[in-house]
């Protein structure tokens, strides 16, 4: 009686068997060919063949340990750098004045640095720029910068590795942080590093500000012949930040912490965030494929480098702009929008998701993030409403 059943399923096994092993040996056919090919050739072809073999083995093995080591990666980074101090003036001011005074002499229109050059020594340094050139180090010389590698250029057989699961969660973390410090750098010049935007910009914070804004996928050769790597601007950047804030404490250049410079800054950085919580909200519209969404990893880790450096800056804006923020009462609100921002960091799952926001099974990070973006966005926008009246 079981005889015709059990014969019906062998059969059907079998026709299974043969039509996997029909397809492996599609996919195996080129390897299996170029072994034949290979072991045809004379000893001088099969030892450049193997030259090759290697080369690419080792080009694309170093790609891959870079894409998956994220060296010195630390939410907590700011503490080592940024300590808050009630008693710490304004950043440029010096640093023999009490808090009171500092504020008086911005608030008056006049730079605290100019006033208080002939009997001070030093002056405050600023923390957004010290912040800043961590950041940088960060991204060029603790780790290698991803986005403007060859094999990250080459891509997956000429398909961007963004439009991949693989291998593009750090280059999309690094380009998230790149995207603050480009803004830190533009505010530096237009706004912080200058008296009320009618002095000469400072040449070194504009150099800065130039080498930030290089692109950040050029490699050594471009379409215009061979060029500088992106690597080698930042690293420009970086050293010319570093020179401002030494003229900063040696009271030779300007920072000008005034509420209303304040106010522009987070101006700039809540439109930063909105922007990013605009792509994650179209990522998620376009697509629910939870696991399966080969652009939610590029998408939140992008976001996620974005408050990563955020968080860092902000934190470093409280000590530059401390008169300030404790002259308007804004101590409580700030603080509780830094914890806002590192509680955001905490969010750091293995596979991103991008599946519906009501799925049982598959999550959505992005939709979680975007959250504790518009969160933070929405605690900026009181600040500034705080500064504004």
């Amino acid at each position: 009686m079981l005889d015709p059943i059990v014969a019906f399923f062998v059969r059907v096994f079998g026709l299974i068997g043969r039509g996997i092993g029909f397809v492996v040996g599609i996919l195996l056919w080129p390897l299996l060919w170029l072994t034949g090919w290979y072991t045809q050739r004379n000893w001088a072809i099969k030892g450049v063949v193997a030259l090759v073999l290697v080369g690419l083995a080792a080009f694309y093995g170093y790609f891959i340990w870079q894409t998956q080591i994220w060296t010195n990666f630390n939410p907590d980074y700011p503490n080592a750098r940024v300590k808050e101090d009630s008693s710490k003036t304004l950043a440029g001011a010096a640093a023999n004045a009490d808090a009171s005074a500092a504020l008086s002499a911005v608030q008056g229109g006049s730079a605290v640095q100019q006033t208080a050059q002939g009997n001070a020594q030093s002056c405050q340094r600023s923390a957004i720029v010290d912040i800043t050139t961590d950041l940088i180090d960060f991204n060029v010389n603790q780790n290698a910068w991803i986005p403007s590698m060859l094999a990250s250029k080459l891509g997956f057989f000429g398909i961007p590795w963004k439009n991949t699961p693989f291998l593009d969660n750090k280059a999309a973390f690094q380009t998230g942080i790149n995207q603050a410090i480009r803004r830190t750098t533009i505010e530096l010049v237009d706004t912080l590093g200058r008296v009320r935007g009618t002095s000469q910009i400072d040449q070194g914070l504009q150099s800065a500000r130039e080498n930030m804004n290089w692109g950040e996928t050029v490699w050594y050769v471009g379409s215009n012949g061979l060029t500088r790597p992106t690597p080698g601007a930042y690293r420009a950047a970086l050293k010319t930040l570093q020179e401002f804030n030494d003229r900063l404490g040696q009271c030779n250049a300007t920072f000008d912490a005034r509420a209303d410079n304040l106010m522009v800054f987070l101006d700039r950085i809540s439109g930063d965030i909105g922007s990013t919580s605009d792509i994650l909200r179209a990522q998620i519209q376009a697509s629910d494929a939870g696991w399966l969404d080969p652009r939610a990893d590029d998408r939140f880790w992008f976001a996620y480098g974005q408050l990563y450096a955020y968080y860092g800056l902000l934190k470093a804006t409280h000590v530059d702009f401390n008169a300030v923020i404790n002259d308007r009462n804004l101590r409580q609100i700030w603080d509780n929008m830094e914890s806002q921002l590192r509680f955001a960091l905490d969010m750091q799952p293995w596979i991103i998701s991008n599946g519906s926001e009501s799925s049982f099974i598959f999550p959505s990070h992005l939709a979680t993030l975007g959250f504790n973006l518009l969160r933070v966005r929405s605690q900026l926008v009181e600040i500034r409403g705080i500064l504004d009246r």
